[in-house]
């Protein structure tokens, strides 16, 4: 309901500005827009041209760059990487210091489900176990 109204006053907003209001906003949207189209062709210009003088550079110069180049990518995948696993690690650190001092940090509702299923299931198996155990023994003292 509201945006009739507004699309409304808008439209009164635009009528009632002077006509040179108008003219100064588009002639600044045009002068915005053409030098922006002029700055990226002169940058798509200085492209071309830069990459056309560094090919041969790079090609006799191919033999280094691409070892050092591979060189480069492997270092700074490798700090990249042990950066990540940092992160990781004090996360991980966190939550644990968070978890055993009964902050109750996400995800500790589930943890203590499944250490309950668990605990559960061992139970279940240790029980099974004895049960198996004292059959074999009855078994054998019967033989």
């Amino acid at each position: 309901m509201t945006e009739p109204y507004q699309n409304k006053q808008l439209q009164l907003q635009q009528q009632q500005q002077p006509r040179s209001h108008q003219v100064v906003k588009a002639a600044t949207a045009a002068t915005a827009g053409g030098s922006l189209l002029v700055l990226s062709g002169l940058t798509l210009a200085g492209t071309v041209i830069a990459l056309t003088l560094a090919t041969p550079l790079l090609v006799i110069f191919s033999p280094v760059l691409v070892p050092a180049a591979i060189t480069i990518f492997l270092l700074g995948s490798g700090f990249l990487a042990s950066g990540g696993f940092g992160v990781a690690a004090i996360s991980v650190l966190s939550w644990i210091y968070r978890y055993v001092t009964g902050k109750h940090p996400p995800g500790a509702d589930q943890l203590d489900h499944a250490r309950t299923k668990l605990a559960s299931k061992a139970r279940e198996m240790k029980d099974r176990a004895e049960q198996f155990g004292q059959q074999n023994i009855s078994a054998s003292q019967a033989s």
